[in-house]
């Protein structure tokens, strides 16, 4: 009979990730932000020199998130900075991917999701109320990237993303920068945030 065939992953930190079965004793929060900062969201159809990475929009989501729910406390930002984090290993999939796979990517994101919660103090799964202010946040980060960076018009993007809230934009420009950069301002954001917990 042959072997079932390998899921699990190396991290650079040494950790063996089990992609089927995530504990979070195998999660470091080094492997993730290294892993997201080389991940490009929109498939790296956006423009510049450098990919907008998960690491980025990440760090813009939990900032879009503080704008909108400035009584938050630490935790839910935190949560909103690691919204996306499974996709360390499992790499960034646009939204039309993600439906024609169909529910095993889900339930993959969701397993991830949960261990990487337990590893940071939050709860495996998200209060409902919170997980749609991160959504929100995430579909205003998505209007501004597709505006600024992956060639949408406005229209477009409203059509797809929802027209944003102006006092949530009003100041927010995008730039792209070296993966290096990115890594080491999710991981102090990381830092920051657990320490106000």
């Amino acid at each position: 009979m042959a072997a079932p065939p390998r899921a699990w992953q190396r991290m650079l930190s040494g950790r063996r990730l089990d992609l089927l079965d995530p504990t979070p004793m195998d999660i470091e929060i080094e492997d993730i932000a290294h892993g997201l900062a080389f991940v490009a969201r929109w498939n790296g159809q956006t423009r510049g020199n450098y990919p907008y990475s998960v690491a980025e929009h990440s760090l813009l989501v939990e900032q879009i998130f503080t704008r909108q729910q400035p009584a938050a406390p630490p935790k839910w930002r935190l949560a909103a900075l690691l919204h996306d984090a499974p996709e360390y290993v499992i790499g960034d999939m646009i939204s039309p991917v993600k439906a024609a796979v169909g529910p095993g990517y889900g339930e993959l994101d969701a397993r991830l999701a949960a261990a990487v919660h337990l590893r940071f103090g939050l709860p495996a799964v998200l209060p409902a109320t919170v997980k749609r202010q991160i959504k929100r946040a995430d579909k205003i980060s998505a209007w501004l990237e597709a505006t600024q960076l992956a060639g949408f018009t406005e229209p477009e993007a409203n059509r797809f993303f929802g027209r944003p809230d102006p006092a949530l934009t009003h100041d927010l420009t995008l730039h792209l920068r070296e993966p290096v950069a990115v890594r080491t301002a999710y991981t102090a954001r990381h830092a920051a945030l657990l320490a106000e917990m």
